[in-house]
Order: C-alpha cells, then sequence, then structure tokens
C-alpha cells in the first residue's frame, strides 16, 4: 500500500524528509520544500540530494511516489493586483523547477479563492495561471486539490472538471477526502464514491488522495482534518479507500493533526502517522491511539 504523511524539509531538505518518513513505516510521502506559510526558498543541495536519493532507493521508496505541495499562500483565482498574480506564476515557474531538480514529478497545487470576485472569473484566472506557467512543459505535473469550499475557495470536483477540460496543458488531481466531506460529497460508499469521481475527472487524472478524517458533517465547508477513525467520515471508509484496488497505485498522504494524550488536547505533542499508518496497514482501529502513544 502506497501511504505515508506529509513531512518536514529542514536543514536536511529531501534527505530529513525522506528520514522522517521512514521513522513513521511509510512507503511515500509529501513535503513543502519550504514553509508552506510562505515563498522563501532555500536552494537545494547538490549533496545532500544525492543522499536523499541513495536513502529513499535504499529504504524501498519509489522517488516517484513522492509528492510535493506549493505553499497555501500561492493564489491564481484572484487577479485583482497583478503583480502579486504575475508573482505567484513566476514562484509557481522556480518551484516546479526545484521539484525537477529533486526529482520529484507532483506537485499538489490549491486552486485559489475568488476573494470577491465572481467564480467565472476566478476560474478564468487559474486557467490563464496554468497556461502561463506550463508553457515550458516541465517533466513535475501540476495537481489540483479539491477543496472544502469554505469561503470564497474554488476547487468543487466541477471547477476541478472545468480546469481540466479548458486548460491548455495537461493537469492531474489530488483528491482529499475532508476536503470533499466537507464540500458535500458523501464518502460512505467508496464504490459509488469512485464512480463518481470517474465521471466527473477520470480515475486516470488522480495522482494522489490526501487521506484524512473530518471533525465536520458532510457539507459544512469548515476544512477540519480530523485522526483517522477520529471523525465523521470514520476509520472503516478510510481504511477502504486506502486498500481499494483502484486506487493501488496512488499515494494516500496523512495530514491529520498532531495529537497530545486526549481529543479535546489542542497542544501538539507527537505525530500520529506511524500509528495510523500501522492502523491502515493492519486494517484494525486503535481505540487508544490518543492515550497509549504519547
Amino acid at each position: 500500500m502506497l501511504i505515508g504523511s506529509h513531512v518536514s524539509f529542514g536543514s536536511e531538505q529531501l534527505l530529513g524528509s525522506a528520514k522522517e518518513a521512514v521513522s513513521y513505516g511509510a512507503s511515500t510521502f509529501m513535503f513543502y520544500s519550504g514553509a508552506p506559510q510562505n515563498t522563501i526558498r532555500k536552494e537545494i543541495h547538490p549533496d545532500l540530494l544525492k543522499k536523499a536519493h541513495e536513502y529513499i532507493q535504499e529504504n524501498g521508496i519509489d522517488l516517484n511516489h513522492v509528492i510535493c505541495h506549493a505553499p497555501y499562500i500561492v493564489n491564481l483565482a484572484n487577479r485583482k493586483e497583478e503583480e502579486k498574480w504575475q508573482f505567484s506564476v513566476t514562484f509557481l515557474k522556480n518551484e516546479l523547477k526545484r521539484c525537477e531538480d529533486m526529482g520529484v514529478k507532483y506537485m499538489v497545487l490549491h486552486p485559489g479563492s475568488a476573494v470577491g470576485q465572481e467564480k467565472s472569473v476566478a476560474l478564468k484566472n487559474i486557467l490563464d495561471g496554468l497556461n502561463s506557467l506550463l508553457q515550458e512543459q516541465y517533466q513535475c505535473k501540476i495537481l489540483l486539490e479539491t477543496m472544502a469550499l469554505k469561503g470564497s475557495e474554488i476547487g468543487s470536483l466541477d471547477d476541478i472538471q472545468f480546469l481540466l477540460k479548458n486548460t491548455d496543458y495537461q493537469v492531474g488531481v489530488c483528491l482529499d477526502t475532508c476536503h470533499l466531506n466537507d464540500a458535500g460529497v458523501d464518502l460512505s460508499d467508496v464504490d459509488l464514491f469512485l464512480s463518481m469521481i470517474d465521471e466527473k475527472v477520470g480515475l486516470d487524472h488522480v495522482y494522489c488522495i490526501h487521506l484524512n478524517d473530518s471533525k465536520n458533517t458532510v457539507g459544512s465547508k469548515k476544512d477540519r482534518h480530523a485522526n483517522i477513525g477520529y471523525g465523521t467520515i470514520g476509520f472503516d471508509v478510510l481504511c477502504e479507500i486506502a486498500h481499494h484496488e483502484k486506487l493501488k497505485e496512488i499515494p494516500k498522504i496523512l495530514e491529520t493533526p498532531y495529537i497530545g494524550d486526549s481529543p479535546e488536547d489542542t497542544e501538539k505533542k507527537y505525530a500520529p502517522y506511524q500509528h495510523e499508518i500501522q492502523m491502515l496497514k493492519n486494517r484494525v482501529f486503535d481505540y487508544d491511539l490518543y492515550q497509549n502513544h504519547s
């Protein structure tokens, strides 16, 4: 099963990311090549990159399944300030080049938020941005992420379908289970859900799945992730998605919260990914996840 989590990209860069993933028993991972809240980026260190590639291979991870995520603040949907929009396009070009330099094949991108503009205008802005930045035809593919539709977010399945059909260049899709749930998609019947995904965007366009539970009911449009089995989607549904035959070649990435001694404890104490990955591999829910692994 291709499963991992988001991991840090610190002083050891991709090597540190890979080491963290291996410590969780992961077979893939996702990273931000700098802080997700800003666009400050350091040069990729060639010696660390060489060691990272060696370490990844030695530990049985296929670099072709490793995912990068663009920072949250990039917003192609809003073009009220042309200079900021152009900066986003230029930054994404540089980020795609960084991914290519690291040998990473996929970069997840939030489509953006309209922020006071009409949705049709926001969608055209995204298309213009994608067409502009993809003219150079990078080896790294952009994956548009399904969003929870909080505020003026773009990223419903219909939005993604429109963008896939109308962009001049091939892009892919990243499904986020929490976001889909919060946007109003019922995941409880997994086969029915996958049929709908295939009809809307095509399963052959899905290259990554963010596997998250949700603290909210279907259609709440809130985007609050929960640990696997501790939310409204539930362990059984998420486990079925993780093991589904139609999704076996797609990396599943956990973005669940750090947890403390109890579900009510919001202080970040440790990453739960090793235990959540083990639960999903074993297909057995750990009712004592919060209490027994601090």
